[in-house]
Order: structure tokens, then sequence, then C-alpha cells
């Protein structure tokens, strides 16, 4: 029988893909929202397509806000698009 391979939703485009080929972005239980590079960490978790075109369109539509039930600042936004363009060199 085949393995199932989970599949997760981009909040920015809402394309479906596997969740080696997505960015799991967590809210821990502190209130800080983190890129979680492991897909391992405690939290409410929302993922992202690896390009930080996904991440302006959840910016814009409030799409990750919604996901993760919490307001996100422009400062913490900033901070993921750094993040993003670390990962992505």
């Amino acid at each position: 029988m085949a393995k199932k391979i989970p599949l997760r939703q981009c909040v920015g485009c809402g394309e479906m893909k596997s969740k080696k080929e997505m960015m799991r972005v967590i809210k821990t239980p502190e209130d800080e929202i983190l890129l979680d590079v492991t897909g391992k960490q405690n939290g409410r978790g929302a993922y992202l397509c690896k390009n930080a075109d996904c991440l302006k369109a959840a910016q814009k539509s409030k799409g990750l806000e919604r996901s993760l039930k919490h307001a996100i600042s422009k400062e913490v936004y900033d901070n993921l698009l750094k993040e993003f363009d670390k990962l992505n060199e």
C-alpha cells in the first residue's frame, strides 16, 4: 500500500503541497511568531510556499493572521521576509 503524503495548504496562494515543500510559521505559547524550519516546534502552525510572494500575499489577505488566530505586526512580517531570503540564498 502506498504511503499517504500529508498535504498542507499555503495561506498565501491556497495551493496544496506536501509538507516537505513548504515552510511552517508558528505562534508559540508565548505569542511569538517564528519560522519553524524543523517543522517540529510546539505552537499553532500555518504553512507557506517557500517563496516570498506567498508571504506577501498572506500578509495582504491576512491569511496568516487568520490561521494563527493572532494579529501580526509589520515588524514580524519584515523579520519573516528576511528569514525567507536567507533560506532561499
